[in-house]
């Protein structure tokens, strides 16, 4: 009988980037009364992992107010890197993680349907099993949320080309464990469109 991982697994919100496509920091939009990237820092906060390491860069200092209260329970890291793109902010808040940790869960700060309870489900898959990744898979697509045990740490800091992780998922995907999600929750925030679309869906659901 596998027996069940102990020790931290922490979360990592990827929240640095510029926005262009978006033309404002997509970040600060309002959902359901709260900004984007508050609520993704809270999500992870109630899902329970541990730390939760906020990576910022682009309009740092704006970011990080309109985290709010959440900011208690979090802690920033500034990815002076930024403009290099998604992976030197990976590094950033895979390198700020303390050796006590056992996994982290990295997700983007722009995808509004990502709730805590899928972020539990990695946790809870990844503890039942020996695989050092756990895979969301949305209809055929994998994107984040990702779980990365710690042995896969180095491969996520030396990694090269753009992606969350992605060159690790493909090396490791006959390890990993997957979970399927609705096609929906892939929704994130890139273009003025999305944003009206997602008010939208929350409106109605």
């Amino acid at each position: 009988m596998q027996i069940e991982r102990a020790g931290t697994v922490a979360g990592v919100v990827m929240a640095a980037g510029t926005s262009t496509r978006m033309g404002r920091n997509k970040l600060l939009l309002d959902l359901e009364g709260e900004p984007v990237v508050r609520r993704t820092a809270q999500r992870m906060v109630a899902a329970g992992l541990d730390p939760v390491i906020v990576v910022l860069g682009h309009e740092a200092a704006l970011v990080r107010q309109a985290l709010g209260d959440v900011a208690a329970h979090i802690q920033l890291v500034v990815n002076a890197d930024y403009l290099r793109g998604v992976n030197s902010s990976l590094k950033a808040g895979i390198a700020s993680l303390p050796e006590t940790v056992g996994a982290a869960v990295v997700v983007l700060a722009d995808m509004p349907f990502v709730t805590s309870d899928m972020l539990s489900a990695l946790v809870t898959q990844y503890r039942a099993s020996s695989a050092p990744l756990v895979i969301s898979d949305y209809d055929g697509v994998n994107a984040p949320p990702m779980l990365y045990d710690r042995s896969l740490f180095a491969e996520l800091m030396t990694m090269e080309g753009e992606g969350c992780g992605k060159a690790v998922v493909k090396r490791h995907r006959a390890e990993a464990m997957v979970i399927s999600w609705p096609a929906a929750a892939l929704n994130d925030l890139d273009v003025p469109a999305d944003y009206d679309f997602v008010r939208e869906s929350l409106a109605i659901s």
